[in-house]
């Protein structure tokens, strides 16, 4: 039984036999993507990622081996943040990191967004950091006085 579309095509090939991510209709796997968009250090990191449903192509979770095109949206976890970016031209290979960004552009909601998050962060201070060893004997008996009040 044959089927009336194809629906993986076989990528198009330059003369030497490498990919042709100009060629209109590429796709690359999204894991692999990611990994050379230097999003991710190791393509098993960014892997788990998307199959853990953090990131997303076009509002919607995908799995590793889908496949990316050129001007997909994609919510990428970077740190604290997601960053939502436009996907300019596709690659399978790592690279320096100039030829990484040169295949995405961030939005400009999404870096207003981040800097946002950023700036809150700043001004909030982290309790953890008031913290430098377990409570001594008599500052637990400061904070008894303090929860029970003195008798």
């Amino acid at each position: 039984m044959s089927r009336s579309k194809n629906r993986n095509p076989e990528p198009a090939k330059t003369p030497n036999g490498k990919t042709d991510f100009s060629a209109p209709g590429a796709k690359v796997r999204i894991d692999k993507w990611l990994w050379a968009a230097r999003f991710f250090k190791t393509r098993s990191l960014a892997t788990e990622v998307v199959e853990g449903g953090k990131v997303k192509c076009n509002d919607e979770r995908v799995k590793p081996a889908y496949g990316v095109q050129v001007g997909d949206v994609l919510t990428v976890p970077v740190g604290w943040d997601d960053m939502v970016l436009v996907v300019k031209g596709l690659g399978d290979k790592r690279g320096s990191a100039t030829i990484a960004q040169g295949l995405y552009e961030e939005t400009m909601e999404s870096k207003k967004k981040r800097a946002e998050r950023a700036a809150n962060r700043k001004l909030m201070k982290d309790p953890a950091l008031e913290i430098k060893a377990r409570p001594t004997k008599r500052d637990r008996r400061v904070m008894d006085d303090f929860k029970w009040g003195e008798e």
